[in-house]
């Protein structure tokens, strides 16, 4: 897999100027409506970022994978409008805004690639807010396309279990849709990760889908 967005940093490379912090499985990384000083990044494991709204119960937002950043929102010095929380033990190391300040007078090519992460970000949020209730494969589909947009990759590394325990889908549901998909030359199933070969038609996976009903 690709760095995010093609480009030739490393997050890896900058490690030794985070926090490392270890959380178990299930366990908040910061919450909704608290301050934050600074960003994460996440080294190893699995996270699932959730928003509430006044409009019905927490909505899932996005899947965090490793090599990818969260928690951006804090930087400006406001309140996190979003929470995560790890779905598996997981790794991540914080950085302060100071530090980050820091990072940047040493490599002032971070600053770009850590704002097109935070466009990235932004663009999920607001897609999710604004968007009504997805069924369940479009809910599949816009978590697995936000990891292949961010990494400018086609290989997605998740499992199964993996989408279920973020979505909150049972496993039996995940494996019919993906199951479909595979049988519809959508994607590929290899161990401990998804292949996309038609991004576009999961951009509009219901159209896609058989009579059958899935549940």
């Amino acid at each position: 897999m690709v760095s995010p967005f093609e480009t030739d940093l490393k997050w890896e490379a900058f490690l030794q100027y985070g926090k490392r912090q270890f959380f178990k499985n299930k366990t908040t990384v910061y919450h909704q409506g608290t301050f934050g000083d600074g960003f994460y990044y996440l080294h190893k494991g699995l996270a699932k970022v959730t928003i509430t709204t006044v409009k019905g119960p927490d909505r899932l937002v996005n899947i965090v994978v490793p090599g990818q950043i969260l928690g951006v929102q804090a930087m400006d010095g406001q309140t996190h409008f979003t929470t995560a929380v790890t779905a598996r033990d997981s790794v991540l190391y914080h950085f302060s805004c100071e530090q980050f300040s820091e990072l940047l007078r040493m490599e002032p090519e971070l600053l770009k690639l850590f704002t097109q992460t935070v466009n990235q970000k932004m663009r999920i949020l607001l897609y999710s807010i604004h968007s009504k209730a997805l069924t369940a494969e479009e809910q599949i589909a816009a978590l697995l396309l936000n990891i292949c947009d961010e990494f400018s990759s086609y290989e997605v590394p998740l499992t199964q279990q993996d989408l279920a325990n973020c979505t909150g889908l049972t496993r039996i549901t995940v494996y019919k849709i993906l199951k479909q998909w595979k049988e519809d030359g959508l994607i590929d199933i290899q161990r401990r990760k998804f292949v996309i070969n038609c991004v576009d038609s999961l951009r509009n996976p219901n159209r896609y889908a058989r009579a059958t009903k899935i549940g």
